[in-house]
């Protein structure tokens, strides 16, 4: 498979018209035409459903749109990493979890801009298991991650401060008169959680012996959408602490007791050459901690 076939093909999804992405991409619509034929016959599979006036993918065009984009993601950090050796350009692409500790890495990359200016810095907002699948394929450089963190394959870094584990509620929510949350509390709660991996283990690691029956009515990815849900009324959001900024909301946190507590770990792979932005960043990094 080209990189310029598969961008081809991609225009083709963007646009779901084979004429549009021909103009777009300043081609003859036969020459797309034959190109994605040709990588049909390739790859031995039906990538359109034919016969509509809009492109419709098959199951199989689906997943190669999916694996297309990252594969043209990757090609073109490559390129813009590799290109004027004498000066320390390209770009970082830095995935991460909703956390405060990321000033520490705000800082970092104002210091890497004033330094050198022509890096640039992606952040995408996520959660920790995207996170983790986006550093093994390449497409994240560097990850933030909350403890407990996998070690055996990655570099680490311990970024200061913890964050405290709690309930995000409504004012008026019955819990919203405590200064901390027990065990014996969730009777009855409703809970929106997480959904990514340990959290679920966190929470029975927490209740310990507790026999509270407690029911999960929601959960999410991040951490603003499920505060909507709580301004609504639908439950308690179980969370960490300073990622909703709750002053002259209807809103507040309340920590757990006995308190749990988590720290940030700035990680990258072991094995994998880095780009000079991607050296560049982490020392900066260094000094912003040192």
């Amino acid at each position: 498979m080209e990189i310029r076939v598969l961008r081809y093909f991609i225009k083709v999804v963007q646009e779901q018209n084979i004429s549009r992405a021909a103009q777009l991409l300043h081609v003859s619509q036969p020459t797309i035409s034959r190109q994605l034929k040709e990588l049909e016959d390739e790859l031995g599979v039906v990538l359109f459903k034919r016969g509509s006036r809009s492109i419709e993918l098959t199951e199989s065009g689906d997943y190669l749109a999916e694996q297309a984009r990252q594969i043209i993601s990757l090609a073109d950090k490559t390129r813009d990493n590799i290109r004027q050796p004498t000066d320390i350009t390209g770009s970082i692409t830095i995935g991460s979890g909703e956390s405060q500790t990321m000033m520490t890495i705000a800082k970092a990359i104002k210091r890497l801009g004033d330094q050198y200016p022509h890096i640039k810095v992606n952040l995408v907002s996520t959660n920790a298991d995207d996170v983790w699948k986006r550093l093994k394929t390449g497409l994240f450089d560097f990850g933030m991650v909350m403890e407990p963190t996998e070690k055996r394959h990655y570099h680490f870094m311990t970024l200061p401060g913890e964050a405290r584990w709690g309930l995000l509620m409504r004012q008026d929510a019955p819990l919203a008169g405590k200064s901390e949350v027990t065990p014996s509390d969730f009777k009855g709660a409703k809970l929106i959680v997480s959904h990514q991996k340990g959290v679920s283990d966190l929470l029975k690691d927490w209740l310990g012996s507790s026999q509270v029956e407690y029911q999960i009515v929601a959960t999410y990815n991040l951490l603003y959408n499920a505060s909507l849900l709580v301004a609504a009324g639908v439950g308690y959001a179980l969370c960490l602490d300073g990622i909703i900024n709750t002053q002259g909301t209807n809103l507040k946190f309340v920590p757990l007791m006995p308190l749990n507590t988590a720290k940030t770990n700035l990680v990258w792979p072991h094995g994998v050459s880095m780009s000079g932005a991607a050296k560049a960043f982490l020392a900066e990094v260094t000094k912003t901690l040192s």
